[in-house]
């Protein structure tokens, strides 16, 4: 009978499939954060991948946007860790936050997820794209349509339809838009709703700058002037010139070799 169990256990021991370690692991160093706390993200990866690195992206709750995202490498002891702070543009709702890791290849994936209780700084609404960078924003008694660059006038551009008297409240990163003196200090933006200046409220951080704006049933534009914007389209733009260069310099060499006479 011992010599019968003893064979079971053995055999059942053998015929357990012994589960791989996975390639990478993810955890954050807290369950929940408020606005402005520090978050750690830590973990290990299986085996070490040459000319790779951790690529982190946090996904916001309510409309599954990316509110963060950045690469940074491996240990050689195959641990890593990184540190950012919790809140800024796009960090709107409470709720669950997603961390998603990536390392080398697609199967080298890891998530984890995190309570927020929400930004303090940044109005709980919606968000739209403006070249590559998320403006989120709050408005009642009517509807943003657009928000334009303006690179001649330094300004976006803020196209709304209304249903009433309403409020906007808008954050603006500073890498979009911006008004700074020639020091570096900050300069106070410049508003117009419907080309009539118009008062506002505003709070800043070091990374945005948060707007709340006034406008009458029937209003059809906000313009937020400063003293910097992207260009829109900037890199296409950029684009197009190098290629027209290129093309005249092509062409002009190739007149001037019709033009050399052959003997």
């Amino acid at each position: 009978m011992v010599f019968a169990l003893t064979a079971i256990l053995v055999a059942s021991v053998i015929a357990t499939p012994a589960f791989a370690q996975s390639p990478i692991l993810v955890s954050t160093d807290m369950p929940s954060y408020n606005d402005g706390d520090t978050i750690m993200v830590s973990g290990t990866v299986s085996d070490l991948l040459s000319g790779y690195q951790i690529s982190i992206q946090i996904f916001e709750p309510e409309f599954g946007n990316i509110v963060y995202i950045n690469q940074f490498g491996v240990g050689s002891d195959k641990t890593y860790s990184h540190q950012l702070t919790a809140g800024g543009p796009g960090w709107f709702s409470a709720g669950e936050y997603k961390v998603v890791v990536t390392y080398g290849t697609e199967n080298r994936v890891a998530e984890t997820t995190f309570d927020f209780s929400g930004s303090s700084t940044t109005p709980k609404g919606k968000s739209i794209d403006v070249e590559g960078f998320l403006v989120g924003y709050k408005i009642t008694g009517g509807n943003v349509v657009s928000i334009t660059p303006d690179v001649d006038s330094k300004s976006l551009i803020i196209v709304i339809t209304t249903t009433s008297d309403g409020e906007l409240t808008i954050t603006l990163p500073r890498a979009l838009i911006d008004a700074v003196l020639e020091n570096g200090d900050d300069d106070e933006f410049f508003v117009l709703v419907d080309l009539e200046e118009s008062d506002f409220d505003e709070t800043k951080t070091s990374t945005d700058r948060t707007l709340t704006i006034q406008f009458p049933q029937g209003a059809e534009e906000i313009e937020i002037i400063g003293t910097f914007v992207i260009p829109e389209f900037g890199a296409i733009a950029a684009l197009i010139l190098a290629v027209a260069i290129i093309s005249i310099i092509v062409v002009s060499a190739k007149t001037r070799l019709s033009l050399i006479p052959r003997y």
